[in-house]
């Protein structure tokens, strides 16, 4: 699913530039990708975007997020720490992070990687249109071993 994700990424600009489900399905699957990847993909997708939708008009909080031991447990520390990193920074207001944490929490299984919070996040920019500024992006794609020390 990951993989279908991060091609619409790279190959929509935007969600209303994607076609609509059948054309997008006959598309991705033109390409290489499995029915039921597609199909987890585009449910996944429908998911954000009534989360973008539901979260749309929330306020900006400046309180502290309380996770529930559910969450503790999908999420695990690193992703936690990603998250809190990511507020800190003042990219990621309560109102896409409340996104963020509810597409990470339809992700069957669990813990979720790191990789694909990362991903999550990304899709999250994205489905509102928001382009990550370059050190964020830096962060999305760029693996910590991967990186120069200046």
């Amino acid at each position: 699913m990951f993989d279908v994700l991060v091609y619409l990424y790279e190959n929509y600009w935007r969600p209303d530039a994607c076609p609509d489900h059948d054309q997008l399905t006959r598309k991705l699957s033109a390409v290489g990708f499995e029915n039921e990847e597609i199909q987890e993909a585009l449910t996944w997708l429908d998911g954000l975007t009534v989360s973008a939708q539901a979260h749309a008009s929330a306020q900006s909080a400046s309180g502290v997020r309380v996770y529930t031991t559910a969450e503790h447990e999908h999420f695990g520390p690193d992703c936690l720490g990603f998250i809190s990193f990511l507020e800190s920074a003042g990219v990621l207001p309560a109102p896409m992070r409340e996104m963020v944490i509810d597409r990470a929490m339809a992700i069957p299984g669990g813990p979720v990687s790191l990789e694909d919070l990362k991903i999550i996040v990304l899709m999250v920019f994205w489905s509102l249109g928001e382009e990550p500024d370059a050190l964020i992006l830096d962060e999305l794609f760029v693996d910590a071993q991967d990186r120069l020390i200046h």
